[in-house]
């Protein structure tokens, strides 16, 4: 289960892509990871750990 700063992490980070207009194509939490992973728009990606402190992926 995810932790509750990675909960509204992802709540903070889902509506910040809301607002720029981003279609979310994937929200996924990795039991194995611990993380959470959401792909956005074109090629935003963004992880959050268990720690809620979210960051983008550079690819």
């Amino acid at each position: 289960m995810p932790t509750s700063d990675q909960a509204f992490a992802s709540v903070v980070v889902c509506q910040m892509l809301s607002n720029l207009l981003r279609d979310i194509s994937l929200f996924r939490y990795d039991s194995q990871t611990k993380e959470i992973y959401i792909l956005a728009g074109d090629n935003i990606q963004v992880t959050i750990p268990p720690s809620g402190k979210w960051e983008f992926i550079d690819e």
